[in-house]
């Protein structure tokens, strides 16, 4: 009696293709939660950014362009975004941008996020075009 254990090539070939097929569907779902997610904490950094200015508002009747002076550690940058305020007054109005960086790029629809002293909130893609509405929900 001859029985021969083990899979034939034929199976092998069929579950290789199964796994080919599942990673090329989930891979780039992956990278788009990744994206959404990091543009998540973009957002969060600008709001805890637009809190700082306006506690250091409180304190020195002036925004600051420093954002260690603000008391925010986040520096200028993080791994996904570099974040600047700008202003051409700081006694009375700033804006808070989120500039993409690394593997954030990727981010086609939500390149640059804004968010200004009044609450208002704009959002770019690649093209500078207005994303707003799709990106700040």
């Amino acid at each position: 009696m001859n029985s021969n254990a083990g899979f034939t090539l034929i199976e092998l070939v069929i579950t290789v293709a199964i796994l080919i097929i599942l990673a090329a569907i989930a891979v780039p779902n992956y990278r788009n939660h990744v994206i959404r997610s990091n543009r998540t904490d973009g957002m969060a950094t600008l709001m805890r950014i637009a809190a700082a200015q306006e506690k250091f508002y409180l304190q020195n009747n002036s925004y600051t362009a420093d954002l260690s002076a603000a008391g925010l550690n986040v520096g200028n940058s993080s791994d996904y975004y570099t974040y600047v305020v700008a202003s051409d007054d700081l006694t009375s109005r700033f804006t808070a941008t989120a500039s993409p960086v690394e593997s954030q790029k990727q981010d086609d629809k939500c390149a640059t996020l804004s968010l200004d002293n009044f609450g208002n909130k704009s959002a770019r893609d690649g093209d500078n075009n207005d994303t707003t509405s799709t990106c700040w929900r």
